[in-house]
């Protein structure tokens, strides 16, 4: 079993996609890519928009040889959308053969309007192979029952998490569950995994409570405790506190305990992050996002001092 995580926070965009590789099959999780299209007032910085088209054609590329795809849930840094913005993965952009693919789903239980739309959207498009998985198991793969996004009472619905196992090998993509519910981390670690990739408790959110924010921090103690490799990610690398935390974890139990960047052996970019300062490093021209909205500009160019 071989583990890719294609996008996430400390990867320069809002995502959580990986790939995981079986002798037989190629499962791509999540496969979903956004900007936040207004922080601190400013639209993405031309960079993250470079680095956000890299990441969509990445996903696209796994897309084209997968055997299977799961959506955990339908927020739209999670899926492709028929109504996609410019910095989002539009349906309209997927390979012919993604109508074809194995697709184990949430259920379209407890969505908003909004989300039931992407949902009936996707079930349109894949017709009979697109399988409601929850609490479903078949060959390598097994999916939980709705657990919650977040915290139980945060209003922002339920996802699935998604457990593959191989050759004795488990790993698990817990998506959005922040680490902010006892429980919903009790049954990740009940599933006895080896290496875990989930989301982070988002400190950028000024409403997250001290209570939250203690929670968190003993549920992240509890599984880098309890299992062997442990990546955390998404909301929580959307701000430099999540990075400062992350590192603060690795140290209270002894161990690396890893964000997607470090995973990958890459640098970490937290562009979500520096929006502000890569605006002051780099200008960006009047009127440069409706260009690029229009195709008259390529943003590739201020790639040109940035290893990916």
């Amino acid at each position: 079993m071989s583990l890719e995580i294609i996008g996430a926070e400390s990867i320069g965009v809002r995502s959580l996609c990986c790939q995981v590789t079986l002798p037989h099959r190629r499962i791509v999780i999540d496969p979903g890519v956004s900007l936040g299209y207004l922080r601190y007032g400013l639209l993405p910085h031309p960079l993250q928009v470079a680095v956000g088209r890299r990441i969509r054609k990445k996903i696209l590329q796994a897309l084209d040889n997968a055997t299977d795809v799961v959506f955990s849930h339908y927020h739209g840094d999670h899926v492709p959308l028929v109504d996609a913005n410019p910095y989002q993965l539009s349906v309209q952009a997927l390979p012919s053969c993604f109508c074809k693919l194995r697709c184990w789903s949430k259920s379209d239980n407890d969505l908003s309007s909004n989300m039931s739309k992407r949902f009936c959207d996707l079930a349109e498009l894949l017709g009979v192979n697109m399988i409601v998985a929850e609490g479903r198991s078949e060959g390598p793969l097994s999916f939980s029952q709705a657990v919650p996004h977040g915290a139980p009472d945060s209003k922002m619905g339920t996802l699935m998490m998604t457990r593959v196992e191989m050759d004795n090998q488990v790993f698990v993509h817990a998506s959005d569950i922040q680490l902010l519910d006892d429980t919903t981390v009790g049954k990740v670690i009940d599933w006895q995994p080896d290496i875990v990739l989930a989301a982070g408790p988002p400190l950028y959110l000024d409403r997250l409570s001290k209570a939250e924010r203690s929670r968190a921090w003993n549920n992240a103690l509890r599984l880098a405790q309890s299992v062997g490799i442990v990546i955390l990610d998404h909301h929580l690398m959307r701000n430099r506190k999540g990075a400062i935390w992350l590192d603060e974890l690795s140290a209270a139990v002894g161990k690396k305990v890893f964000c997607a960047a470090d995973f990958m052996g890459r640098p970490r970019r937290l562009l979500e992050a520096e929006r502000v300062q890569l605006y002051e490093d780099m200008p960006v021209p009047e009127g440069w996002h409706d260009d690029y909205t229009k195709g008259q500009v390529n943003p590739d160019e201020y790639l040109a001092d940035m290893k990916l």
